[in-house]
C-alpha cells in the first residue's frame, strides 16, 4: 500500500529545495515561514499531477501551434495557482513565474537525477521478443 511513499517524499523534498532556492534566486518570489513553503512543494505537486494534464489537453492546439512553449504558460499559471491558495507563499508576477517554472524544472531534473530518480536503463522484453 505504501510502497512508493519513499519516492513520494523523495520528490516533495526535491520541489521543496527547489522552491526554496528559487525564492534565493528570483526576488519576486517569497516564503514567510516553513510550513508555508512545505505546503506549497506539496500543492505543486498536486497540481502538477492534477490539474496540469487538464490543461495540456485542453490547450493542445494551442501547445502544438507554438512548438510546445505552451507549456512554459500553463508551468507559470501552476506556481500562481499556488501561490494564490498559499497563505506565506507570494510570487511578485507572471515573468516571475514564468522564469521560476524553467529554474524550478531545471533543479528538480539535476537534483532528481542525482539521486537516482530515473528508472533505469530499458531492457528488452523477455520471450525472445525482437526490438523494432
Amino acid at each position: 500500500m505504501f510502497g512508493n511513499a519513499p519516492a513520494f517524499f523523495l520528490q516533495w523534498g526535491i520541489t521543496a529545495l527547489s522552491l526554496w532556492v528559487s525564492s534565493y534566486v528570483f526576488s519576486g518570489i517569497k516564503f514567510e515561514t516553513i510550513p508555508s513553503l512545505v505546503i506549497s512543494a506539496l500543492l505543486l505537486g498536486f497540481a502538477n499531477a492534477i490539474l496540469r494534464p487538464l490543461l495540456v489537453l485542453l490547450t493542445l492546439p494551442l501547445t502544438v501551434l507554438s512548438f510546445g512553449f505552451f507549456l512554459l504558460v500553463i508551468n507559470a499559471l501552476m506556481i500562481l495557482l499556488v501561490s494564490s491558495l498559499v497563505r506565506g507563499f507570494s510570487v511578485s508576477g507572471f515573468w516571475t513565474a514564468l522564469f521560476a517554472s524553467i529554474f524550478i524544472a531545471v533543479l528538480n531534473l539535476l537534483i532528481g537525477s542525482f539521486f537516482g530518480g530515473g528508472s533505469g536503463p530499458v531492457e528488452p522484453p523477455s520471450g525472445g521478443g525482437k526490438w523494432l
